[in-house]
């Protein structure tokens, strides 16, 4: 293979990072570039469970690669000792067991020989205690053992493919990172908007896109625009704010915004990067997170918090509720339209459930159920 057949290969192997099927066509290769190989793979086994998986491989015949997780594995006399290689290494099964010993045992016989191999060139690309990721060349049987030549065109590759292994893992990684993230965001009922130093939109959740469709209390042009000119001068007071970094990451700059129909929304900037690390020069495109919501006193989320863990009924809750906001079961009673031995049977029942046994240690109970946002007085 010439210098420039080998950069084509060699840019295939990074291209395969992010094009998982192209690694099909650079085993092809891999195998003519260390001259004649029948079959290459990729693949990853447990030396203690006799368990494996192939992601990808070439040539070999189909029925031996499942005969080999099916039985071969187990007979193989190369699986304990290959683990034992360093990451990047290469070793050859004659590096192992002397070849006319290999050749006498059933592996051999019954798995290598009658697919044409003589012998195996391979590499750990990733190990730990019991189990190893590796990149496999076959040698044909008529070539006979591994070689230095076909050890030292191995060696070229090998970098490589362990960086293209790397790149895929952290690619795939960050996908799945990315595809929590946004199914987590989405599951929110407040509009979570992220938003760069400049107020510039990065990503909105299913909420927030709802609420910019609407356009009844934001929009946006590039930037996250509040419809009411005075909330909107209070937003970007809170993006300064983050941009100048003034604001602690966990801190949130509350925002009172008025809809063009008159509704109101409450509105959490919260910064997501410490002004340490942004003077040290590290870009982060999204600087802060945008929680958009009509206020609602009924329900909170301390509240569902504490009812989730003592089973309280929504009447019960809705009781305590009114009974934080108003303080007495008379002034409950009336403020819930219901009789005052209505409350108090839902207060007695309450006290049964959380195990107190007065209003005041209710209270505190409840207290012990902060809200996951730690917010500033509201600038507007």
């Amino acid at each position: 293979m010439d210098i420039d057949r080998f950069s084509e290969l060699v840019a295939d192997i990074y291209d395969a990072a992010l094009d998982r099927p192209r690694w099909r066509k650079v085993l092809k290769d891999a195998c003519a570039f260390v001259r004649g190989g029948p079959s290459a793979s990729l693949f990853w086994q447990d030396a203690a469970k006799k368990t494996g998986h192939t992601y990808f491989v070439v040539g070999g015949d189909p029925r031996f690669l499942q005969l080999y997780w099916d039985k071969y594995i187990a007979l193989n006399p190369l699986t304990a000792a290959a683990g034992s290689f360093p990451v990047g290494e290469c070793y050859s099964a004659t590096d192992i067991i002397p070849e006319a010993k290999f050749v006498e045992t059933p592996f051999y016989k019954e798995w290598m020989a009658p697919q044409g191999w003589g012998d195996i060139l391979s590499v750990n690309l990733d190990k730990s205690a019991t189990s190893r990721a590796a990149f496999m060349v076959a040698r044909p049987v008529r070539d006979g053992a591994v070689d230095d030549e076909m050890r030292r065109r191995m060696r070229l590759l090998v970098p490589h493919v362990r960086r293209s292994v790397e790149i895929g893992r952290l690619v795939d990684l960050n996908r799945a990172e990315a595809a929590t993230f946004a199914d987590t965001f989405d599951g929110l009922q407040a509009g979570m908007f992220l938003v760069d130093s400049g107020g510039r939109l990065v990503h909105a959740n299913a909420s927030g896109r709802a609420m910019l469709s609407d356009g009844n209390a934001l929009h946006a042009n590039g930037k996250l625009v509040a419809r009411n000119a005075r909330a909107d001068e209070a937003l970007r007071d809170a993006f300064s704010t983050v941009r100048n970094r003034d604001a602690p990451v966990g801190k949130a700059i509350t925002v009172n915004l008025t809809a063009r129909d008159g509704g109101r929304f409450v509105t959490h900037v919260l910064p997501l990067t410490e002004g340490a690390r942004r003077q040290a020069g590290i870009c982060y495109t999204a600087v802060a997170a945008v929680f958009v919501q009509k206020p609602a006193r009924s329900a909170s989320l301390p509240l569902d918090e504490l009812a989730r863990q003592y089973q309280l009924t929504a009447g019960e809750v809705r009781m305590l509720d009114a009974l934080i906001d108003v303080g007495g079961v008379p002034e409950t009673a009336c403020a819930l339209k219901l009789s005052p031995a209505t409350v108090r049977t839902h207060l007695r029942h309450v006290f049964e459930k959380t195990g107190v046994r007065r209003q005041a240690d209710l209270v505190k109970l409840i207290a012990c159920y902060p809200s996951p946002i730690l917010a500033r007085p509201p600038i507007a």
